[in-house]
């Protein structure tokens, strides 16, 4: 019986002595790589903005009175010179006929005028005779012809007048004719701010009543770029943009204008940048928010790098002095920890013996997903590591607080 507890406790010891090693022994380094790959970059500017129309009129009046009548709504299609409101016509046709009266009275005061003058120079004419055949004295032909020169003087003042009233005439009547709003555009009623009954006031401001759009098959953005980003944007580059009503779907564009004038907002400086939209299905609309891609950039049949590439750097346990270095092996010859490789300071790592070697590379475009290898030693199919997992020391024995270190 003792022969057998023996036995059992030997064999209890070897299995607790291996299970003690074997879970004491640290955790295996294993890499994760990506192959290079060959194909086409494009490189993109990303900004929001609002869609609108091109062209965008508001539409207000030139008179004041109370709306009578209202021929359009949301969403009406207008033609040039189509009614879409009238204001009560009352008081301007009675202008109308106030000023039409005071016109007629003043071209019969320029008639009386002008008999007057022509009785006047019939007068003058006839003393003229008389004075020469010694009848009338020197003073009775000065008073005939002070007479004529007071009727010119009379005609004068009511030819003023015609013209003066003709003025108020032609007032009042175009006063009439700007109480029937009409459309300026051919275009879409996008909004409509009046009602039946309501009272607008033209005085020192024309009040907007309707926004037409002209053509809402045309729109634009209007997206703010970010001034690190603005001088990559270039005219007629593509664009490319998202709504939200339609996710799954991407729309097309083209970068028509670049505006100079900065938008500052707490100290971020943006510009506006203008991409040009066709909406021929009208399944865009005013106000939408667009999430647009400017495409600055883009080279074809070019080595493609994993961006998770650039961002690896190996873990080590303790340097030969026995401190721990952050995040990468100190490279020999620099005297600094991190120091990088290479002619602009980028390097990736490729697997050699199966531990990382670094590379040194230049890049050029990149996105989101890829960057393109200019320079470098690498080609097509070779692998770079892009994540490493295990080998972590970082939970190794101290002697001190198992909070840290002690001050």
């Amino acid at each position: 019986m003792k022969k057998y507890l023996i036995i059992l406790i030997v064999i209890l010891a070897i299995a607790g002595a291996a299970g003690f090693f074997f879970f004491k022994r640290p955790p295996e380094i294993s890499y994760k790589t990506a192959k290079i790959e060959r194909g086409t970059i494009t490189s993109t500017v990303a900004a929001t903005g609002n869609l609108s129309a091109v062209t965008t009129v508001q539409v207000g009046t030139q008179v004041s009175g109370t709306i009578q009548k209202l021929y359009v709504d949301f969403n009406s299609r207008v033609k040039k010179g189509e009614a879409i409101a009238e204001i009560d016509p009352s008081l301007f046709n009675a202008a109308v006929e106030q000023s039409q009266g005071n016109f007629l009275s003043a071209e019969a005061n320029l008639q009386k005028a002008k008999v007057l003058q022509a009785d006047a120079e019939r007068t003058l004419l006839r003393n003229k005779k008389l004075l020469a055949d010694g009848i009338i004295s020197q003073g009775d032909y000065d008073v005939a012809e002070t007479a004529l020169q007071s009727a010119k003087a009379v005609v004068k003042a009511a030819e003023g007048s015609v013209a003066q009233t003709r003025g108020a005439l032609m007032q009042a009547k175009t006063n009439l004719r700007y109480s029937i709003i009409r459309s300026p555009v051919d275009g879409v009623v996008i909004s409509r701010t009046i009602d039946i009954g309501q009272t607008v006031a033209a005085s020192f401001q024309t009040p907007t009543l309707f926004t037409i759009a002209k053509d809402l098959t045309k729109m634009q953005i209007e997206v703010s770029v970010d001034e690190a980003d603005i001088s990559r944007v270039r005219l007629d580059q593509k664009a490319t943009f998202t709504v939200d009503s339609y996710p799954e779907q991407t729309f097309s564009g083209k970068v028509v204008q670049i505006r100079s004038a900065p938008i500052i907002t707490q100290n971020v400086v943006t510009y506006v940048v203008v991409v040009n939209v066709d909406n021929s299905d009208l399944k865009l609309k005013p106000g939408m928010t667009a999430n647009v891609s400017v495409e600055v950039a883009k080279k074809e049949d070019v080595l493609k790098l994993p961006p998770a590439a650039l961002r690896f750097k190996p873990k080590t346990k303790v340097d030969e002095a026995g401190a721990k270095v952050g995040g990468m092996q100190r490279p020999s010859g620099s005297g600094k920890p991190g120091a990088k490789k290479g002619g602009n300071g980028q390097q990736v790592y490729i697997l050699k013996d199966g531990k990382p070697s670094a590379v040194p590379i230049k890049t050029g475009i990149a996105n989101n997903s890829s960057i393109e290898l200019t320079e470098g030693p690498l080609k097509e199919g070779d692998e770079v590591v892009i994540e490493q997992s295990g080998g972590d020391n970082s939970k190794k024995k101290s002697g001190g607080s198992p909070m840290g270190r002690p001050f």
